[in-house]
């Protein structure tokens, strides 16, 4: 556990770097575009080490487990939603645009590296993890916009363009698809520190793009104190709760142990690297609107990241301790 919060810990730094910058510094004018296309080459870098780095001869094998994956796919894409959906009354306590962040984060695909991580710490079906996990990041790209367009276009206020599919396609797809026939040459690079240097980097140029266009647009007077705590106990009760269903649930449906870790832990998360870039395609740059929209799924997943590596670290003392 102190292993993978040592790897976690860089990424909350970055983040709260990049958002204490974006306070006193922000983007502005010439610089804030030319600082969102460059954010835009390192999410597409990011998803070509994507590409490269998964083996597709693993992801084709992998496939067979097909009701594995539709069953994380399931919990990522239908039962998220719902959750979401049920939880509007929320908007008369945090107000509308804060839910709808809170809306939006249970949208996103799941998570890839931690959650490939997280699996093979606990003992569980490592190589399922990896195929249900970027076929939720693939699947996204139609799935989560179309949700969006369900979910948050009526009566929000949030109007979404049938281009975003195309700019989403373009921006994440081709780039994945470029990774895999390119893998041969840099899929040794893509699979040791690349994707986690971009990863990383791409994460936090993404926030600091969407808070300097939150505090040009007056974000901090938008946000009071008590909002944020609430969005961290939310997000404490709903990785619980989502553990607790996706692991009764999997049992329910007859998955066997190494199955079910993979199930709770790609099933339960979400994704900050593609969320970020998603929402800054669908929503455009909507100044303090956009960076209220993302702030819960930012807090949302370190939380995660925190809970996910207590919940691991147990179940891999619970193989390593003898049964009688």
């Amino acid at each position: 556990m102190l292993a993978r919060l040592k790897n976690t810990d860089p990424l909350i730094v970055l983040i709260l770097s990049a958002v204490v910058l974006a306070t006193i510094l922000p983007a502005r004018g010439a610089f804030a575009d030319a600082f969102s296309i460059a954010t835009n080459i390192a999410i597409a870098l990011l998803f070509y080490l994507y590409g490269a780095r998964l083996s597709t001869s693993e992801a084709l094998n992998g496939l067979k487990h097909w009701k594995l994956h539709l069953t994380i796919l399931a919990f990522t894409f239908v039962v998220y939603p719902l959750v979401g959906l049920a939880l509007r009354p929320l908007s008369g306590l945090v107000g509308e645009d804060m839910y709808l962040g809170i809306l939006y984060l249970t949208l996103v695909p799941s998570t890839v590296q931690s959650s490939v991580a997280f699996t093979s710490i606990a003992r569980g079906n490592v190589a399922g993890a990896i195929v249900s996990a970027s076929l939720s990041n693939l699947a996204g790209v139609l799935l989560t916009p179309l949700l969006v367009m369900l979910c948050m276009g009526v009566g929000s206020g949030i109007h979404i363009d049938s281009s975003v599919f195309v700019d989403l396609a373009v921006l994440l797809l081709l780039p994945f698809f470029l990774g895999q026939i390119t893998r041969r040459w840099v899929g040794t690079f893509a699979a040791t520190k690349g994707t986690k240097i971009v990863d990383r980097g791409s994460i936090a140029m993404v926030v600091y793009s969407a808070f300097s266009a939150g505090v040009v647009g007056g974000i901090w007077s938008n946000i009071g104190v008590w909002q944020v705590l609430f969005l961290v106990l939310f997000s404490i009760v709903m990785v619980i709760f989502m553990l607790w269903l996706t692991q009764r649930g999997s049992k329910l449906l007859g998955f066997d142990r190494s199955d079910t870790r993979a199930i709770e832990f790609c099933g339960t998360k979400k994704s900050l690297a593609t969320g970020l870039p998603m929402a800054s395609v669908i929503f455009g740059a909507g100044g303090a609107q956009l960076a209220l929209l993302v702030l819960p799924l930012m807090i949302f997943h370190q939380v995660q990241l925190m809970i996910c590596s207590w919940l691991a670290a147990r179940y891999a003392r619970q193989e390593e301790t003898p049964v009688g």
